[in-house]
């Protein structure tokens, strides 16, 4: 139990600083910039979230599930070459985004520049991130994360002296940055950018199924709020992501409860597997009680004018979204649960199935809500979608568990039977030895 707490603590108190990170930056970027830039803005950081779900399918995902828990040298070789993949995709992502900036031209092309020029670093920050926690070392998460927050400070009030899309990026990305490079002197490890082919050859497998699960995450997220902006205009894309920012504290916990989720219910597998259920159970329920308690903690207590001080003009419009954005948050954080207990029983292709299924519906949600009523409609068309993607996740944890059960030979534990890892991989990094963080948008 001790261990559990140790390692929440530090999951917690990481998330709590990248989730404070993003909350000031987008603060300081909407009361700077105002409704239309904020969505230019806003459109670069959606593009990063799917840029960084790429990069943690094919680098840490695999790294989490076949190298936690392994002897250190083996560790530190298995983090060489994922932190090179991890480079290999923000180079090559971040060209596509200089190109796709350079062609659309404005506010929203200057804005993809910028996050095209910084995306290597940032790639590179967020694998360090991951495989810290995935090696129990959540302390030098932290504090990388911490680095980055106090180089944010100065940075933040250069970019705001003659404020502008390009300059807000390029200050975030480049306080990220300088914490990959804390990162990597604490880690001790150098990366191999080369080894990125020989990385991707090998975790194929579980590499290719996490970054179309993944991809289905954050590119429902991202072409909704395109589709958002296309029908009701980039100022809608600002107003709803203010929404979502009020709720940025409470995706502290929900984060922080991610980075350890999959590893735990791994580890409650382990033990105790016929207890996997129930410990999804309880901690799906108890995340999404907690959004709940957040979301009407806003609508009932917090005081019109504190929005407004918090988001300039983009309060006005992002108030009417409060309720619609709560319930989206809370089926979102009970579905966690059953999403921890999928990864855990290593069934990649059923948890691949779900999120297919659930990211689906919230496309079709949004970009259908938004049609009908613009941001408002868009908010609703999203939380009722969540609602049908818990229903979906919930379920295939079911069959997940029944199918795995009734692999097992009489007294052997689902954790001695491996699923999803090829029988290339060695013996001390393959099975369920510690699973893929769950994802935050």
């Amino acid at each position: 139990m001790k261990g559990v707490l140790r390692r929440l603590t530090w999951g917690l108190a990481d998330q709590a600083v990248t989730s404070m990170v993003s909350f000031v930056v987008g603060i300081v970027v909407a009361r700077s910039l105002g409704a239309v830039e904020f969505g230019a803005f806003s459109l670069a950081w959606v593009t990063y979230g799917v840029v960084v779900n790429i990069s943690r399918g094919l680098a840490t995902d695999p790294l989490a599930v076949r190298f936690s828990g392994v002897p250190r040298p083996v560790w530190r070789k298995a983090v060489a070459s994922s932190t090179g993949m991890a480079i290999a995709v923000g180079l090559i992502l971040g060209a596509i985004c200089v190109a796709v900036g350079a062609v659309l031209g404005g506010r929203t092309g200057a804005a993809f520049i910028a996050l095209g020029i910084v995306l290597p670093g940032l790639m590179l920050q967020d694998s360090w991130r991951f495989a810290f926690f995935a090696s129990g070392q959540g302390g030098k998460a932290f504090i990388a994360d911490m680095t980055w927050a106090l180089a944010l400070v100065p940075l933040l009030y250069l970019a705001s002296h003659d404020a502008s899309v390009t300059r807000f990026v390029l200050a975030w990305g480049a306080a990220g940055v300088f914490a990959a490079l804390v990162s990597g002197l604490q880690a001790g490890v150098l990366p191999r950018l080369f080894r990125a082919f020989d990385w991707l050859r090998k975790h194929r497998d579980l590499g290719l199924r996490y970054l179309a699960e993944n991809l289905t995450i954050s590119g429902a997220y991202q072409f909704k709020m395109y589709g958002l902006g296309a029908l009701a205009g980039v100022a809608a894309v600002g107003t709803v992501r203010g929404a979502e920012m009020m709720l940025g504290p409470f995706f502290i916990v929900l984060s922080g409860i991610g980075l350890v989720a999959v590893p735990e219910a791994a580890r409650v597998l382990r033990r105790r597997h016929k207890a996997l259920p129930l410990f999804c159970l309880l901690l799906g329920g108890a995340q999404a009680a907690a959004a709940l308690a957040w979301g009407l903690a806003l609508l009932i207590v917090l005081p019109d004018g504190w929005g407004h001080a918090l988001l300039g003009e983009v309060w006005l419009t992002a108030s009417a979204l409060l309720l619609p954005a709560t319930l989206s948050v809370m089926f979102a954080s009970f579905y966690t649960g059953a999403a921890a207990g999928l990864r855990a029983l290593g069934v990649a292709r059923r948890s691949l199935r779900a999120q297919l299924f659930a990211s689906a519906a919230y496309l079709i949600g949004g970009v259908g809500g938004a049609a009908i009523g613009g941001a408002l409609g868009s908010s609703w068309g999203a939380a009722g979608a969540t609602f049908v993607g818990a229903i979906v996740w919930w379920w295939y944890f079911g069959v997940g568990i029944r199918e795995r059960w009734a692999e097992l030979a009489p007294g052997e534990s689902p954790a001695e039977v491996p699923a999803d890892v090829p029988a290339e991989v060695p013996a001390e990094g393959a099975g369920l030895q510690g699973l893929p963080e769950m994802r935050s948008r």
